[in-house]
């Protein structure tokens, strides 16, 4: 038989074999990820060992043997007895407002909605209106919730209309002048300035107005709303704040760059403890006589100092990993510097840095329960104060709080984490993660 008579043409399309089963579902992604060398076969092994130690301990104080009911102490001290979560309930109002009086908490509780409903369209890339939805957080939510949360009716004297106008005056002055020596039309500058100060001064005068809402002090404020006030505060200003100091140290201009970098080595080498207790009990001792700031803006203005010095050096980074190219791009299309930076750089610079911007966005968040130690009780120095109640003492209220403490910071931080995650890979095309 010759080689051309053994020869065969296949006609039709050869079934497809399914995949092996060891290279696909739970079992292969066990063999790639968990057994995929000794290392880590030894790992797995040693780790599901600890595993099996600690979890059914764990799960049976948490839950099995747990005290979910009770008035005071008494439910939790029985013996055998797991977690106090009744202490947990009976202080639930407190972790989560303070001492915010309890006729007035659905203020809060309405702030946190028009959050909600803000942040929920401007985090899912499918829903339309972005631009008025980025508005309404910037500008319509911030002044809503101040006036929802304070009472607004902000007492502001004539002297500080004529301080914010001379503030404006010099703001202008210095804004030509500056705008001379770089050569640069001083019309649309001035305009942006003008508009600042014309937009600040209907805010003021918006907060101002009485509403008919009763007034809280900051000192009344508490347990969650405290946390979630100084981050998100710290995160929206120290973010574009981080932004212009980043541009500022790359600079051509040795005196905006010297500023630049003065700034941000500074904030960078005092800890976050000395920033608040300067802003609480040192900057008053500065201050003329009867002229005072709320201790709670002090704190708010500190943090966002601080981590706007971390901010900066991370979007930093991510101008230095620009090709130079692309700076030659933009002025080869004719862009000004402002219209190449935002249009052309920064877009990809933020977008290589995401983790990082989340890294100090998390950091900051956890940051937050500092401010005890200028006696502003965020949920974690509401939590280690209602230990000292005396009708809720027992050996597990401690531990318990604490785990209720962690849980909280734990799903906010693990969400900023996931997100960052799901817009790293969203944006990241043409980059291998």
């Amino acid at each position: 038989m010759t080689a051309s008579k053994l020869a065969y043409v296949r006609t039709d399309e050869a079934p497809r074999m399914p995949p092996p089963v060891s290279e696909t579902g739970a079992i292969g992604w066990v063999r790639q990820n968990l057994f995929d060398s000794v290392g880590n076969a030894i790992m797995t092994v040693v780790g599901i060992a600890l595993l099996a130690l600690i979890l059914p301990p764990a799960i049976n104080w948490l839950f099995i043997d747990a005290v979910w009911t009770g008035t005071s102490r008494d439910a939790c001290i029985v013996e055998g007895a797991g977690a106090c979560w009744a202490f947990v309930y009976a202080k639930f109002g407190q972790f989560m407002y303070g001492r915010y009086p309890d006729p007035e908490r659905w203020r809060v509780d309405l702030t946190g909605l028009l959050l909600i409903a803000g942040l929920v369209p401007a985090a899912i890339p499918r829903v339309p209106f972005k631009r008025e939805t980025v508005l309404y957080l910037l500008v319509v939510f911030p002044i809503a919730g101040f006036i929802l949360l304070t009472g607004g009716d902000v007492d502001l004297s004539g002297s500080f209309w004529t301080g914010l106008a001379i503030l404006a005056a010099l703001s202008l002055a210095i804004t030509a002048l500056i705008c001379r020596n770089a050569g640069i039309a001083p019309a649309s500058p001035l305009k942006i300035v003008a508009a600042m100060y014309l937009a600040l001064a209907a805010i003021f005068a918006v907060v101002s107005f009485d509403f008919g809402l009763r007034p809280v002090e900051t000192q009344l404020w508490g347990g969650l709303l405290v946390t979630l006030v100084v981050a998100i505060v710290g995160i929206v200003a120290s973010f574009p704040l981080g932004i212009l100091l980043a541009l500022g140290r790359r600079s051509k201009l040795p005196a905006v760059k010297l500023v630049s970098v003065i700034f941000i080595e500074f904030w960078r080498g005092v800890p976050l403890i000395t920033v608040l207790f300067m802003s609480s009990v040192m900057l008053p001792l500065f201050l003329p006589d009867g002229v005072n700031f709320d201790k709670l803006l002090r704190a708010l203005i500190g943090v966002a100092l601080f981590a706007s010095a971390y901010m900066a050096e991370v979007v930093r980074g991510g101008l230095q990993a620009i090709p130079k190219g692309q700076y030659e791009a933009a002025d080869a299309m004719g862009l000004s510097f402002w219209q190449g930076i935002g249009l052309i750089i920064m877009p990809q610079a933020l977008k290589l840095v995401i983790p990082g911007i989340v890294n100090t966005f998390i950091g900051l968040f956890k940051d937050t329960s500092l401010v005890l130690i200028i006696g502003l009780f965020d949920l974690l120095g509401i939590v280690s104060l209602n230990f000292s109640d005396a009708n809720w003492a027992s050996p597990n209220t401690p531990a318990t709080g604490f785990v209720f403490a962690a849980f909280v910071f734990w799903i906010f931080c693990f969400g900023m984490s996931r997100y960052s995650i799901y817009m790293e890979r969203r944006l990241h095309r043409g980059h291998a993660r």
